[in-house]
């Protein structure tokens, strides 16, 4: 009898420790209860549907072209959330695709997330698509380290855009150029400071066993046919179609 009381006694508690485990899951934290396969997948999807979006934007399609022609690597971020009440903290996933330099195909992806933690006195909160264009092997080379900030071990700086944006790429010399998008509009975030890292169990989940940045995109030594609608996307704005 006792024993039956104490078991009603615990319901309540479990109830509680699925609740948050779920919650948990849900939100990511920590990677490794998600379902890493599945997450890469849809991850790999969205980028596709974000890239899209940039490319068939007014103001910065043409520019993003342009600059693709001569870029070494790009990243893509399908969402990057930012909240701030005092501390703002923003944060999101993305995969970067990388071109040969000898032949010119592109491969990949492999996976990365972006933070920023910042102080100030500050409220509110936003999500944008963010994708990053590296325009040099000193670009590409960052992006390869398990983390970079960016500003610091690279330089960083936003894309043109709107009316002249396209003759403004000429211009460019940073070692990575950043769109972002709000709302399906441009929105002018910075950059400045924000932290690029692998997400190896992502990638891992990904190609099957453990492998680096340096092994899916320069090294070239696993592929995914699931990638292949997101290359061909990338492969033909680069070839202008």
């Amino acid at each position: 009898m006792n024993r039956s009381r104490e078991a009603r006694k615990l319901f309540p508690l479990i109830g509680m420790v699925a609740v948050l485990a779920a919650a948990l899951l849900w939100s990511g934290v920590p990677p490794a209860l998600a379902d890493d396969t599945q997450d890469a997948r849809q991850l790999v999807e969205k980028s596709k549907f974000t890239f899209e979006a940039f490319l068939a934007d007014k103001d910065m399609g043409p520019p993003l072209r342009d600059l693709l022609k001569r870029a070494r690597g790009v990243l893509i971020y399908p969402q990057v959330l930012r909240g701030a009440f005092i501390f703002g903290v923003s944060g999101g996933s993305g995969v970067m695709l990388a071109r040969d330099a000898a032949a010119g195909a592109w491969g990949g992806p492999a996976f990365y997330t972006i933070g920023e933690v910042s102080f100030g006195l500050q409220i509110g909160g936003d999500a944008s698509e963010v994708v990053l264009v590296a325009l040099t092997d000193r670009g590409v080379s960052a992006l390869l380290a398990t983390s970079a900030k960016l500003g610091a071990n690279v330089g960083v700086a936003a894309g043109p855009v709107g009316a002249g944006a396209t003759a403004a790429t000429a211009n460019l010399s940073a070692d990575i150029i950043s769109y972002a998008r709000a709302k399906g509009l441009y929105a002018g975030v910075s950059l400045e400071g924000a932290v690029v890292a692998t997400r190896d169990l992502m990638n891992q989940a990904y190609y099957g066993f453990n492998v680096t940045p340096r092994d899916i995109l320069i090294d070239r030594k696993v592929s995914n046919p699931q990638a292949a609608d997101l290359i061909k996307v990338v492969s033909e704005a680069v070839a202008g179609k």
